[in-house]
């Protein structure tokens, strides 16, 4: 998964590293092809190489439905590359649910504070346990 700061992969570095680490063979050519739409309907096999590449399940490339939950997972994976978030959670680990929830209030302010979107928590009551 690449940084939001770096540049997407080019088509010919996409198309490499695609059939480089899938063993399927796609080209840059066909890349190009898929990323402007010119074609809209690719193979299965390129299908799952194209998922396996990116780490995420076909289903994530063509059902609408999955991608809520996916696109949740994959924010969630980018946050906790982020060292300053990874540092807070591991404080956070052990403490009750009242105080992190209490965090998570200080937390949403200072967002709000900063212009920055609200965060979607996908964290159930049972989670707390």
């Amino acid at each position: 998964m690449r940084r939001p700061s770096e540049p997407p992969l080019s088509n010919a570095a996409a198309a490499e590293a695609i059939t480089r680490s899938t063993g399927t063979s796609i080209s840059a050519a066909y890349m190009w092809q898929l990323r402007s739409g010119v074609k809209s309907n690719p193979t299965v096999q390129h299908l799952q190489a194209i998922a396996q590449f990116f780490g995420v399940p076909a289903s994530y490339l063509i059902d609408n439905g999955a991608d809520e939950s996916i696109e949740s997972q994959l924010r969630l994976l980018q946050a906790m590359k982020d060292t300053d978030v990874r540092n807070l959670a591991l404080r956070a680990s052990g403490l009750t649910p009242r105080t992190l929830a209490n965090i998570a209030a200080i937390i949403d302010r200072a967002r709000e504070i900063e212009n920055l979107p609200p965060v979607e928590s996908s964290v159930t009551p049972d989670d707390h346990r």
